[in-house]
């Protein structure tokens, strides 16, 4: 049997046994906008917490105060206790926020190392 790629446009192949379970769109290709339409949202998102991280480095003093092992696990258990408010899969949101703030740790690391101190006033 060859693979191949899903039809886009057909039928659902499949049926959730979840008698609660709406189904979102008529076939893949909508689906695939909407995840389209939310990454676009998402990234535009990112964006906008990369300037508040870096921003962020403008307060902190050494590599160890970027890193804020504390705030790391502030925002894990946040936003897991989010994702289960919201109805998301808390493993797939812990996932991406550990991944999340990894990248955006190692990013402020950069900024902060091109950062010069400010001069402390009399």
């Amino acid at each position: 049997m060859q693979e191949k790629e899903p039809e886009t446009h057909g039928a659902p192949l499949r049926r959730f046994t979840d008698p609660a379970y709406v189904p979102l769109c008529a076939n893949l290709a909508e689906v695939r906008e909407n995840i389209d339409r939310l990454d676009r949202q998402i990234v535009s998102l990112l964006a906008e917490r990369g300037r508040y991280v870096k921003d962020a480095a403008r307060f902190k003093r050494d590599a160890f105060q970027v890193s804020a092992p504390q705030r790391q696990l502030e925002v894990i258990d946040k936003v897991k206790a989010l994702a289960v408010k919201e109805g998301a899969y808390p493993e797939v949101v812990e996932a991406a926020y550990l991944a999340l703030i990894a990248g955006f740790i190692a990013r402020e690391q950069q900024d902060h190392l091109g950062m010069t101190a400010v001069e402390a006033k009399p």
